[in-house]
C-alpha cells in the first residue's frame, strides 16, 4: 500500500465519484493528463494521484504501459477475468 504520511489533503467522496464517472464514460482511454484536462471542476493534480492510485488499487482501473487509464470493475468482464486469474507483481 501507498505511503499516505506525507499527503496534505485528502479527497471528498464526491471528487472520487466524479474521477470515476469521468473514466467510465470516456470515449476513449484516457492518460492522466487528458482525464485531469476533461474533469468538470478544478481538482489538484497531487490529488487526482491518491484517488487514481486508490483506483488502481481496489481494481477499479488498469493503467496500461502507455498509460492510458481503463475502467475494469463491473462493465468489462474480460478484463476482469485477466486480472482476477493474473499473477500479482511487485510494486516499486
Amino acid at each position: 500500500m501507498r505511503q499516505l504520511q506525507n499527503v496534505l489533503h485528502y479527497p471528498r467522496l464526491d471528487t472520487v465519484l466524479m474521477v470515476e464517472d469521468a473514466i467510465k464514460k470516456a470515449s476513449e482511454y484516457p492518460t492522466r493528463a487528458q482525464l485531469w484536462r476533461s474533469l468538470p471542476k478544478g481538482v489538484q493534480y497531487q490529488t487526482l494521484q491518491l484517488i487514481l492510485s486508490y483506483l488502481q488499487e481496489s481494481n477499479k482501473i488498469f493503467i496500461t504501459k502507455e498509460g492510458k487509464i481503463m475502467w475494469v470493475l463491473a462493465e468489462n468482464p474480460a478484463a476482469r477475468k485477466l486480472i482476477k486469474e493474473s499473477v500479482r507483481y511487485a510494486r516499486s
